[in-house]
């Protein structure tokens, strides 16, 4: 049994490091030569396990040992895989993100099953040969489970951010090509998300991790911020696009006119173009500042997802 356990001491420390280095990064491509290396170790562990012989003619434990380590390079291998090819589209809708991340919360599920069936393996095996096994505390285990679930917890935090910020995006893609009605929906929805947000941020299950509040904080702030520029700054950008569309139906019909334009139609265009001037000076000063404040935001949800992983997360090399 120790040398089962032995053959996958380094796999398990591959594993580990591949784990930490994934999600206090939160980008699996950047860590990419870690899942090879947990590849080849565990190749390497399976190997060392066939290599071991029968217990008595017992092959029930060398080949449970077998199937967990293959087992293992299939989700490394296939999985993992997966949701390094899936990264790379996962920010272009919500939906994708949450398919995403449901690989992702699976993966670690489907390895966790493995590692209990090979534990009651184990304790069958011993209990059939009366080996009294010492149920000691194991380092590597433990930094492994705590490592889900905070990766559980903050994927849960993550996507009701992402749903604000992605709304964000597709709000200000639309002012920009002066799309005022898809703006609008894109307005309502990201008002919709972040009071949806807010009210999932109160639950017992998000509110604070184990005691630490950090996480779910950096996410509030953001989603206060997103509901009052949604509320009330934007539609002060749409106002202008709608008087500047206004301005350009005064003008063409004023060329329109040419020499029977009217007093009264010239001095309605002089007092638009006055209006639009001002309006203009107001509009870019309003973007300029809600694109640092939301810059802002987004490096404050940053370093607050950072924080929050760095502490809680155990590194391992």
């Amino acid at each position: 049994m120790t040398a089962m356990s032995n053959a996958q001491v380094e796999m398990d420390q591959k594993y580990m490091t591949y784990v930490s280095a994934s999600a206090h990064s939160r980008r699996a491509k950047k860590v990419e030569k870690l899942r090879t290396l947990a590849l080849e170790s565990i190749d390497n562990a399976k190997f060392k396990t066939i290599d071991l012989p029968k217990y008595k003619g017992d092959n029930t434990l060398r080949q449970a040992s077998i199937d967990y380590i293959q087992f293992c390079y299939r989700i490394f291998n296939e999985d993992y895989s997966k949701i390094v090819n899936m990264e790379e589209i996962a920010e272009q809708s919500v939906d994708q993100m949450q398919a995403f991340l449901l690989l992702e919360e699976k993966a670690s599920e489907k390895l966790q099953e493995a590692s209990q069936s090979l534990s009651k393996a184990e304790k069958d095996f011993a209990a059939k040969y009366s080996v009294n096994l010492v149920d000691t505390k194991n380092e590597l285990s433990d930094k492994m489970g705590t490592a889900g679930k905070v990766n559980k917890y903050c994927d849960r935090i993550y996507i009701i951010f992402f749903k604000c910020n992605w709304e964000d995006g597709q709000m200000f893609n639309a002012l920009n090509a002066h799309k005022v009605n898809d703006a609008e929906q894109a307005r309502n929805s990201l008002i919709g998300f972040a009071n949806e947000g807010l009210e999932a941020l109160k639950t017992d299950s998000l509110r604070g991790f184990q005691g630490n509040p950090g996480l779910a904080a950096g996410c509030r702030e953001a989603l206060q911020f997103y509901h009052s520029m949604a509320q009330n700054d934007i539609p002060k950008l749409t106002d202008f696009y709608l008087k500047e569309e206004n301005f350009d139906k005064i003008k063409k019909s004023l060329e329109a006119k040419g020499s029977k334009k009217t007093k009264e139609d010239v001095d309605e265009y002089n007092k638009s173009v006055k209006d639009i001037n001002t309006s203009v000076n107001s509009f870019n000063q309003l973007n300029q500042d809600l694109n640092k404040r939301r810059q802002e935001v987004v490096e404050n949800w940053e370093k607050a997802e950072k924080g929050f992983r760095d502490e809680l997360i155990p590194y391992y090399k």
